[in-house]
Formats: C-alpha cells, sequence, structure tokens
C-alpha cells in the first residue's frame, strides 16, 4: 500500500482560500476519516489528492515522491464515489472489468480478478445484473469492487453511504470496516456523519472551513477535544455546555462557579486564562447523574426511550436545554424536577476563545 503526506496543502478559488493549510501525515494501512460540517472542505481536500483538483501551494506526496503535477490515472489511487458512478448499460462484471480493459490487462487476469472481488463482496451471483437491478448497498458494493480490482496504493471515499437508508447505512459501515482489515489497504474516507468517523477510523481529521482542528484517534478526540468546535462535534448526542467563571485555582485544578452559586474544583488547568474570566464548562449527556439534590436542577421537557437508554431534555432555571443519558429503566415523566450531578472528573472546561484546558492528571481515556 501506501504513505501520504500533505504539506501545508492551500487551494484558492479566484480570491477565496477553501483549504488553508493543510499538514498531514497518512501511514501505510491506515484508515483516516475526514470529517466536518457541510462546506468545512473535505471533499475538495479528498479531490486534491486525487489530482481531481488543482493544488494551489504546498506539496502531497505519495510514497515520498512529490504528485502535485501527476496526473490522477498516474497516481495510484482509486476513488468511489457519493453517486456509485456506475455505468449504466454495462452489467456488474463490465462495470468491474471495464478499467482493467482500458489498462490493457490480459482476458484471463482480468476474469480471475473480478471473480476474487465478487467473492469477497458477495457478488457472484450479481455479476451479470445491470446496475438498476441492484439495491443501493449492491450498487455501492459494485462501485467498490471496481476500485478494488485496480489493486491501488490509496481507497478514496467520497461520503460513499449518504444516499443509503440508516438500517444499509449501518451494515455497509461493518462491511467496508471488515474490509479494511481484511485488504489492509492504506484508506482515506470523507463523510460528515461522526458516527461513521468514530466507528470506522484509526485517525479521524476534523476540519473546519479549511482548516483541521484536530486529528487524532476516534476515544482521544471524544475525550480530550482541543476546542469546543470538536468538542460538539464529536459525540451523540453532542457534549453540553454551561457558562460558568474561573474563580481560582489549587495545585493542577481549576475552581468554577455556575451562575446558581455552586462551584467546583475541576481537574484542568491553563496558566493562559486569568481569574475572573467567563468559561465554558462541557459534560457529555452519559456523565450526568440524575440524583435527589445535586449542583443543579430542572424540569424534564421530553422523554426519549431509546430501548437500551433513556434520554431526558432538562430544562434547567436559566432556560437552557441540556440532554442527560440515563439507563433504559428509568422512570422519569414529564414536567417532573430532578436533581442533577455533574462530577468533576468528567467535565471539560472551555476558554472564551473555545480552547480547552489541559488535563494533565487525567487518565489518557477518562473524560
Amino acid at each position: 500500500m501506501a504513505t501520504l503526506e500533505l504539506k501545508n496543502l492551500r487551494k484558492t478559488y479566484l480570491t477565496e482560500e477553501i483549504i488553508k493549510g493543510v499538514s498531514l501525515s497518512i501511514e501505510d494501512r491506515e484508515f483516516v476519516v475526514f470529517v466536518g460540517p457541510s462546506g468545512c472542505g473535505k471533499s475538495t481536500l479528498l479531490r486534491m489528492i486525487a489530482g481531481l483538483e488543482d493544488i494551489s501551494n504546498g506539496d502531497l506526496l505519495i510514497d515520498g515522491q512529490r504528485v502535485n503535477d501527476i496526473e490522477p490515472g498516474h497516481r495510484g489511487l482509486a476513488m468511489v464515489f457519493q453517486s456509485y458512478a456506475l455505468y449504466p448499460h454495462m452489467n456488474v462484471y463490465k462495470n468491474m472489468e471495464f478499467g482493467l480493459k482500458l489498462a490493457g490487462m490480459p482476458e484471463a487476469e482480468r476474469r480471475e480478478k473480478i471473480t476474487a472481488v465478487a467473492k469477497t463482496l458477495q457478488l457472484e451471483t450479481y455479476l451479470h445484473h445491470k446496475p438498476g437491478q441492484l439495491s443501493g448497498g449492491q450498487r455501492q458494493r459494485v462501485a467498490i469492487g471496481r476500485a478494488i480490482v485496480r489493486n491501488p496504493k490509496v481507497f478514496l471515499f467520497d461520503e460513499p453511504l449518504s444516499n443509503l437508508d440508516a438500517a444499509l447505512r449501518g451494515q455497509m459501515r461493518v462491511e467496508l470496516a471488515s474490509l479494511h482489515r481484511k485488504l489492509g489497504a492504506t484508506t482515506i474516507y470523507v463523510t460528515h456523519d461522526q458516527v461513521e468517523a468514530m466507528t470506522m477510523a484509526d485517525k479521524i481529521v476534523v476540519l473546519q472551513k479549511g482548516v483541521v482542528e484536530q486529528v487524532g484517534s476516534p476515544l482521544e478526540l471524544y475525550h480530550h477535544p482541543r476546542n469546543m468546535f470538536v468538542a460538539k462535534f464529536i459525540g451523540s448526542p453532542p457534549m453540553n455546555f454551561l457558562p460558568a467563571t474561573l474563580i481560582g485555582r489549587e495545585h493542577s485544578s481549576s475552581i468554577i462557579e455556575f451562575a446558581s452559586g455552586s462551584s467546583m474544583h475541576v481537574p484542568v488547568y491553563s496558566s493562559a486564562v486569568a481569574e475572573g474570566s467567563k468559561v465554558t464548562v462541557g459534560i457529555r449527556p452519559e456523565h450526568i447523574e440524575v440524583v435527589e439534590a445535586g449542583e443543579g436542577s430542572g424540569k424534564v421537557e421530553v422523554v426519549e426511550r431509546l430501548g437500551a437508554l433513556t434520554l431526558l431534555h432538562i430544562r434547567l432555571a436559566n432556560g437552557q436545554l441540556i440532554v442527560v443519558q440515563t439507563d433504559g429503566s428509568d422512570t422519569s415523566e414529564i414536567d417532573s424536577r430532578v436533581g442533577l450531578h455533574l462530577p468533576s472528573e468528567h467535565c471539560h472546561i472551555f476558554a472564551e476563545d473555545g480552547l480547552a484546558f489541559e488535563a494533565l492528571n487525567r487518565h489518557p481515556l477518562a473524560a
């Protein structure tokens, strides 16, 4: 397979800079996911790697070789698109064969490759079907198979599951993750769905407005977000944010006070933020505890019973709505009042510029 290195990549359309100096290393056999909201530049960045968009500035290296000026067909990459991009008049076999035929591969070798890949993707019985006779998931597998038979250095996926229904997306996530392990292929995958990113990636790259906000493993980003944008984007339901004031420091902890007057020692620290500054406390829904009496209280407005777990939407005294995740046996009712406890070891603090305070003595995977 291959390694990739992006060195200060930039893309400018007319006078607007879309990709603003992205630097990134992708290791051999790694599954890397570019994730972010619509318009963040993730698909543009993928197309720059593929050679479908020119690089305005910076260098792209594949296996140490600069490829900025190399044509897409000679970069050793294969791309799978959201729209499948299959030839409707050709059957599955001919769709998978087309690129190999253009490359001049002998017929016997083509047949051997296509048969092997069809078996891997469970498409053996569909080789003579045309795309219009297939389900969405089957068509996506054909598009993936067409990429695999080329034996590329790197696989590029541009939101390949967006056109599928929720159940099929879940199934295809498992299939793609299994396929990656089987092939050991270097893979770059673009999605706006953070669930896809969390469940499939070795490494996640979070993008916003053409800038990399954070790079790390799914659990690193979940438990140690660098800023409020990453904290809000990664996780479903998203992290809750509560306004507070930094009123002091003690050893490696910060002392914060909520508008209600209750205070808390949080085991995170920043020497750059002055006492008296406004800060934001973040805590994930599964870490808030419903108790008889706690640091806060609120009224239950919505109860979502999802079987194994329950989501409580709770209106606080200041009018803010937060989400609390409890177990499936929770008996809370709409309009009931509940007490809330925020365990300090699970709290994050963000400065006014959105940057997170550092967790100095916290376990690597603790929140």
